[in-house]
């Protein structure tokens, strides 16, 4: 039987400690990529085995090679330098530096349909992907032109790149892949009058347009206000005046971060007045950088009070952000992480029983 609430996952589970050692030892020189590739198929396999025990209907790979959620696409990069673009600042006062481009062409060195495929083989289970989006990779264009290579050339050239990423996680098997647009709320911070994030949802649109209608029909875009050392970067930042612009977005499914909100219950309220059609919005209600573990009973309570403002056929649920979207955040516990996705399921069941 179909779910009556679907309920995925938002990608990243923390990196076991070997793994992150592994990393380590690489980058020192200490062990071989062969080596280093192992521990990756290690990780995979383990984080597949124990999302498969969840019970979870649709699974992903934990992103247990991506170096982040974000820079997978440019690592190891010839013409990008690591950390010299723009800098995030979070709420606990740490940062994480992008990387900027310093030549042109831009292309991708890693595809996320490879990761897609890896997964493949340890699972018969439906696999999402998530992949990164256009606006965020923008950023990597330094506001100095590239002699050369021109915006316009790298901004058709990203467009390219990322539609191709999108198509070929589809075509390599993803049921659903999910864009990040971490940096919607985060361009609000920047750009207060908003401009920023029109340009965001603008070049977004550009590479939706360039999908085949079946493909756009399993794509959707997270929104959350980042969520790294258990810390964001835009929590003060108003859903109010992301909204209108976010849902401009052409594709069928969103993904929000609610449980973490301050008021919640304003998010929803905000969220009901584009609950349309065929659209399905996936709520958060589990807190993935809060040390407290949700019980299914919280989960209940949390999917029956949304289903008070988002219709049945509209809704679904999730959990606010991935657990570890960058490769060394090590903040949260494996353990943990499982728990709550174990109870975002288990309760979404229990609310989907009191509702029918």
């Amino acid at each position: 039987m179909t779910s009556a609430i679907p309920t995925e996952p938002i990608g990243s589970i923390p990196r076991p400690p070997e793994l992150l050692q592994a990393v380590r030892d690489h980058a020192a020189g200490k062990t071989s990529l062969h080596t280093l590739e192992g521990a990756y198929d290690d990780a995979i396999k383990k984080t597949i085995r124990q999302f498969e025990a969840t019970g979870s209907p649709i699974i992903t790979d934990g992103e247990q090679s991506k170096p982040s959620f974000a820079t997978y696409p440019v690592a190891g990069g010839r013409n990008v330098i690591e950390s010299g673009g723009l800098v995030v600042t979070f709420s606990d006062r740490h940062v994480r530096a992008l990387p900027k481009l310093t030549s042109g062409p831009f292309r991708y060195q890693q595809y996320a349909s490879d990761y897609v495929k890896k997964a493949r083989g340890f699972t018969s289970l439906p696999l999402k992907q998530a992949v990164i989006s256009a606006s965020l990779l923008s950023t990597f264009y330094p506001e100095k032109s590239i002699q050369g290579y021109s915006r316009e050339a790298f901004t058709e050239d990203l467009i390219q790149e990322v539609t191709k990423d999108i198509s070929g996680s589809l075509r390599a098997g993803a049921e659903v892949v999910q864009v990040d647009f971490t940096e919607a709320p985060l361009a609000r911070k920047l750009d207060p009058g908003g401009k920023l994030l029109k340009e965001f949802v603008a070049i977004n649109n550009e590479v939706f347009s360039r999908l085949k209608p079946g493909e756009r029909e399993r794509v959707g875009v997270h929104v959350c206000k980042g969520g790294d050392w258990d810390s964001t970067h835009s929590g003060e930042v108003d859903y109010a005046e992301v909204l209108p612009e976010v849902f401009e977005l052409k594709v069928p499914r969103f993904y929000f971060a609610i449980a973490g909100e301050a008021d919640p219950d304003r998010t929803l309220k905000l969220l009901a007045d584009y609950v349309e059609g065929r659209r399905k919005i996936f709520v958060g209600v589990t807190n993935p950088i809060s040390t407290e573990q949700e019980t299914p009973e919280v989960v209940e309570r949390r999917v029956i009070k949304a289903a008070k403002f988002i219709d049945l056929k509209n809704l679904g649920t999730t959990d606010d952000c991935g657990f570890a979207p960058f490769g060394d955040d090590s903040s949260t516990s494996r353990e943990l992480a499982f728990a709550k996705i174990r109870a975002r399921v288990d309760g979404t069941r229990r609310a989907e029983k009191k509702l029918r």
